[in-house]
């Protein structure tokens, strides 16, 4: 079975209580479901949030969308989506961030198919091979348009191996840390729009993607070819947030690492 996490919580240290910021009367998490709920692969889309009480927002958007809901560690995420994949018995599992409201459903796909087709232990579109090591890389999509796909079975090795502070809150990097135990591929955009942020970390990324989404008409499955082609025409836009660096909380992992050790 195929299944669909993400991760969404109130706690988010940049941009505190993001997931249920409004956008035209909708939270952001409304987007994040409504895009990933539109991929033709997923078997089960779950949102795994925390056992924090300020997560029972989260929890009752959920309940009254319909949506199924895991509980678990806020700091040590890994744990939580390995829990999460263990008690809905996943065998595949596709990460999406509760940051990425115009996540494309077709690219989703795409990534899906891949991934079975090549039969890897874990697939991305955020990730590259350099001098033998994977780093993160936007290998050509902007920032916010981020598929993992992964076995149960990498997402196992990885919950009982992992012990950097970075690759429990990471979920995933353990996986591209060891590549010699896993079989790794990713997907590159033939076209370059990683000049393009649509994450919402920040107040800014926010104001962007309310101005993206208000672009499009009312029910828009959002395709981010269209996206980049209103960027493109508009790039005035593309330069409120252009500032900020696209891997920013990958680095403040890594240097709580260096703080730990």
């Amino acid at each position: 079975m195929i299944v669909a996490i993400i991760q969404a919580r109130m706690g988010s240290t940049r941009l505190p209580g993001k997931v249920m910021m409004d956008i035209n009367n909708k939270p952001l998490l409304h987007y994040v479901i409504n895009q990933v709920s539109n991929s033709t692969k997923i078997d089960k889309l779950i949102i795994a949030t925390t056992t924090k009480n300020q997560d029972d927002q989260v929890v009752s958007y959920a309940n009254s969308e319909g949506i199924e809901i895991f509980r678990g560690n806020e700091q040590d995420v890994l744990d939580r989506y390995y829990q999460c994949a263990k008690m809905y018995g996943a065998d595949i599992i596709v990460r999406i961030t509760s940051d990425c409201p115009l996540i494309d459903p077709k690219l989703i796909d795409k990534c899906v198919v891949e991934f079975t087709n090549n039969k890897f232990d874990y697939f991305s579109n955020i990730h590259k091979k350099q001098n033998e090591k994977w780093i993160y890389h936007l290998s050509g999509f902007p920032l916010g348009f981020a598929v993992e796909v992964f076995t149960f079975n990498a997402l196992g090795k990885a919950w009982k191996n992992a012990k950097k502070l970075s690759e429990r809150e990471h979920v995933t990097l353990y996986v591209l840390n060891n590549p010699q135990f896993f079989k790794i591929g990713n997907l590159e955009n033939p076209n370059d729009y990683s000049d393009m942020r649509l994450a919402v970390d920040h107040k800014v990324d926010y104001d962007l993607v309310k101005l993206v989404i208000d672009h499009f008409s009312d029910n828009e499955i959002f395709d981010l070819d269209k996206i980049a082609d209103f960027l493109n025409h508009n790039p005035q836009l593309k330069q409120m947030n252009s500032y900020l660096q696209f891997d920013e909380g990958y680095l403040k992992s890594l240097a709580d690492d260096a703080l730990k050790n």
